[in-house]
């Protein structure tokens, strides 16, 4: 795949050719206020480059290999009962399973306290809109009260028009049973209280103190009548306002005018499967936005409602302490950012072959280059205190794959003078090699890692894709219910805790997707912090204000201490069992149904992705739910058609038909959009022949990624423009 730059757009550098537009945002924007010369890092990144891509190369073409030795494997072991010892013994043999070593742990250090010590919500944006990115940033700190009324987390849709008195009285209830739960009373409720003091370091509430008073940790105003009351919880904070002259606080007993929750602990900026970053100008907007938040004077200037608004990065929240003394409080979540994964390359530099380099290798030193603004600040606010730089490295096959990230950020280190280890990595436990070595995965990058993530999507559209040849899988809903996703996600936690991730790094979990069903999800991602897992993805600052309330309620560090004391929970046999479908009693309505529900997917999260260059965005469903779709839904649904039309469960032209039929759902779904492109009637444009691809090509996609179809389609639409 190419689609490079023309000589006129490339400058020669060190033995590379870089598009003009990216070397000049680099060396005039980046380098800056760093002690780094253009020079030195055109060389380090050449070097980088070309001592690096052989390897790269090498991996993914073991991919290939090991892909094409159980694709052959199943071809011969189709018919009869399937033989899980037999299975797993072939996996040893081909080194696709690999021995696992004896005991040890991590041995990271220098990492934040919302990565070691500090359970909370996770927000993941795309790094080409800075608005999401500021959004994500400043969502440090929600208000209980507008998350509670905006949303249907009280059981129904805010109601249209002005405000709702009556809705507005059952909110500050419900907040009011939150703080009695979470900080109570002696004797009384927060609900009844009309004063709150502060008295020689103590909190005081209508002449009672909260049961545990340590839960008190600050306040700002006078003591005798505070604006802010600050309390902590399990790590948390949640800051009570005071204003009786608030259309809120005047209608309570104390002037509570809001409840303020420490939110979104962390969030990634994602330059991989949120965003559409096909060339240097797509590049340049995702690193433009990381620098702006890495050097602290990002804004983003918008309309809203017909007014003018500038967003900026909030500033740290101030406190008088327990004690009398100043406290400082973040005021920004800890960012993270995502870089590409192994296989892309992209055209915004060449090599001295004049092959487009691998953007993984761009990736690691120009963000951890940019990250060196927050490592030079001197004073407060910064991202890390710790002088760390966290990269989240996604899609990685195996303990190999782990291994060369982790020599590729020594190299960026040494490239850039900084100390072994600043760089600290996250890894993405997403696709099947990984998961069934993750111990080994860990091991390798043992002085970096700070992070695990289960992700269910990519890992069973990698599943999918591995096994494509075993047999028809199963509808999606019922993928779900197998034995192997609780193993699965059992063993990321039991194995991070056996590695001695508990008060080092971070076991996550994965998204909640349905951004307007907030009751769904305080009913049920309460499971990810009862698992274990110190931190979960959310889609807005809204739902990481909700979900915030969870990790009140569940203290993740006790939870992991007796965790790590049962042992675990499951084995690599369990996570070997293939979710294939046990029998094919589906009726035609059934198989249509699930084909439509893959394909309406499929085509509303491509046609913005090919004709807009939206890389995540909230796409209805089949029945007009809003879901959060990136490349990762999108895989699985492609790869679920391509296998069930592999083994004749669906035939070519039903499927195009229903791609048909589903581009004009999504044609309808879009009508609003005045940028939106039809693709129906004539179903002959890029977008449409993009989704198609993912279909009728999927067994060919490398792992069963769409990232080639993708940046190919819209690489040839950018083109046409």
């Amino acid at each position: 795949m190419s689609n490079s730059p023309t000589s006129e757009q490339m400058t020669e550098t060190a033995g590379l050719r870089i598009d003009a537009d990216l070397k000049q945002f680099v060396e005039t924007e980046v380098l800056p206020g760093l002690d780094i010369d253009a020079d030195r890092l055109w060389s380090g990144l050449s070097a980088l480059v070309h001592d690096f891509s052989p390897q790269n190369r090498a991996l993914l073409d073991k991919r290939d290999l090991i892909q094409s030795q159980i694709d052959d494997w199943h071809k011969s072991h189709r018919h009869g009962a399937h033989d899980g010892v037999a299975y797993k013994a072939f996996l040893e043999e081909i080194g696709y399973l690999v021995p696992e070593g004896a005991d040890f742990e991590i041995e990271t250090e220098n990492t934040d306290p919302e990565i070691a010590r500090i359970p909370g919500p996770q927000l993941v944006v795309p790094a080409t809109n800075a608005r999401f990115a500021l959004n994500a940033a400043n969502a440090r700190w929600g208000s209980l009260y507008d998350s509670l009324y905006g949303t249907d987390a009280m059981g129904g849709p805010p109601p249209a028009g002005g405000f709702d008195d009556g809705r507005g009285a059952r909110v500050v209830a419900r907040a009011a049973v939150f703080l009695d739960e979470v900080f109570p009373i002696t004797g009384s409720s927060h609900a009844k209280a009309t004063s709150y003091t502060v008295k020689n370091g103590t909190l005081m509430i209508d002449g009672s103190g909260l049961i545990t008073p340590e839960a008190f940790a600050g306040h700002t105003g006078g003591a005798d009548a505070p604006d802010t009351i600050l309390l902590r919880n399990n790590g948390l904070h949640v800051e009570l306002v005071f204003d009786r002259t608030h259309p809120i606080g005047k209608t309570t007993p104390s002037g509570l005018a809001d409840v303020r929750m420490e939110s979104a602990i962390s969030a990634i900026i994602d330059c991989e499967d949120s965003v559409a970053c096909v060339d240097a100008e797509d590049k340049i907007l995702a690193y433009r936005t990381w620098l702006g938040l890495m050097r602290g004077d990002l804004e983003e200037t918008f309309d809203k409602g017909g007014k003018t608004m500038t967003r900026r990065l909030n500033p740290d929240r101030r406190y008088t302490a327990r004690d009398g003394s100043a406290q400082a409080v973040k005021g920004r979540a800890l960012l993270l950012v995502r870089n590409v994964g192994h296989l892309m390359t992209n055209p915004a530099i060449l090599d001295g072959e004049g092959e487009e380099v691998f953007e993984g290798l761009m990736d690691a030193m120009l963000t951890v280059l940019i990250a060196m603004h927050d490592l030079s600040k001197t004073s407060d606010p910064r991202n890390s205190t710790c002088r760390s730089v966290y990269v989240v490295k996604p899609k990685m096959h195996g303990p190999e794959e782990v291994a060369f990230s982790d020599a590729i950020f020594t190299k960026v280190e040494d490239v850039l003078g900084l100390p072994r280890y600043t760089v600290k990595l996250g890894v993405m436990d997403e696709e099947r090699r990984t998961s069934v070595n993750l111990k080994e995965c860990i091991r390798a990058a043992k002085h970096r890692v700070c992070f695990i993530n289960t992700g269910f999507l990519d890992r069973t559209g990698d599943e999918i894709h591995t096994s494509m040849e075993a047999g028809p899988f199963s509808r999606k809903d019922f993928i779900k219910r197998k034995g192997w996703i609780t193993a699965y996600e059992n063993q990321n936690v039991d194995i991070g805790l056996e590695c001695g991730f508990s008060g080092k790094a971070q076991i996550g979990k994965g998204m909640w997707a349905a951004p307007d069903r907030m009751a769904g999800m305080l009913e049920q991602k309460i499971e990810h912090p009862r698992a274990g897992a110190n931190c979960a993805w959310v889609p807005s600052p809204t739902a990481a204000t909700l979900h915030a309330t969870h990790y009140h309620k569940v203290d993740v560090m006790a939870v992991q201490d007796q965790l790590a004391k049962g042992g675990r929970r499951a084995y690599v046999e369990a996570l070997l069992d293939i979710p294939l479908a046990s029998y094919r009693k589906w009726t035609k309505d059934q198989i249509r149904r699930e084909v439509e529900n893959n394909a309406q997917g499929i085509l509303g999260y491509v046609v913005r992705w090919i004709d807009q260059g939206v890389g995540c965005s909230k796409v209805p469903d089949i029945n007009d739910v809003g879901l959060m779709e990136d490349r990762a839904t999108c895989r699985i649904s492609a790869q679920h058609i391509t296998n069930w039309l592999h083994h004749d469960v669906v035939s070519q032209e039903e499927v195009m038909g229903i791609m048909q039929n589903m581009a004009r759902v999504v044609d309808r779904q879009n009508a609003g959009d005045p940028n939106y492109r039809p693709m129906a009637p004539g179903f002959d444009g890029i977008a449409f022949q993009a989704a198609c691809d993912l279909v009728f090509l999927g067994r060919e996609q490398p792992s069963g990624y769409t990232e080639p179809v993708l940046h190919k389609r819209r690489l040839e639409l950018k083109a046409q423009s």
